[in-house]
């Protein structure tokens, strides 16, 4: 009986955690989609200064501050590559998250940036969404610990506990 109540536990648990998996990802997503947004506001008046003087082309832009005789400009060159470099890395994040679920959840457990993570981390409050998505991932992530864990003691318990016959 206290097995029963265990492996319903163990389900109830991965259930909870499961459904949070499309819940976060889709935080992750917001959060990312605001950092672009922001990314791209602030890179406004470097892209249409670019597009007037040099075809819209910002690296030709970073060429001409660094070339630049004036100090001030040579300094800002390391400011705007820093906002272009943080624009191209929210665009890479985006592209990722824009694909099916399996490889969204992949690239977020895999290859997500790690400032982003923590970010949508510290903003992240606990939900049991009831949508489809949260429904199967709660499912399947509440079978697959209380298989895995019920394998797991199954097979040290074998090991540990095995029977010896002796031999008449």
């Amino acid at each position: 009986m206290l097995r029963s109540y265990l492996r319903l536990l163990l389900f109830a648990f991965g259930l909870l955690v499961g459904v949070q998996i499309p819940a976060f990802m889709d935080v992750y997503t917001q959060r990312l989609e605001a950092h672009r947004l922001e990314s791209a506001h602030s890179l406004e008046g470097f892209r249409d200064t670019a597009r007037r003087f040099f075809a819209g082309d910002l690296q030709a832009l970073l060429r001409h501050y660094r070339a630049s005789d004036d100090p001030v400009m040579r300094s800002d060159a390391g400011s705007i590559e820093h906002l272009v470099g943080r624009a191209e890395l929210l665009d890479r994040e985006w592209q990722a998250m824009q694909g099916p679920w399996y490889a969204r959840a992949w690239h977020l457990f895999s290859a997500a940036d790690p400032r982003l993570t923590r970010d949508a981390l510290r903003g992240y409050q606990y939900q049991v969404p009831l949508d489809p998505a949260a429904i199967a991932w709660g499912l399947s992530c509440g079978l697959l610990l209380a298989a895995l864990v019920e394998s797991l003691l199954a097979m040290l318990g074998s090991l540990l506990f095995t029977r010896r016959v002796r031999p008449l």
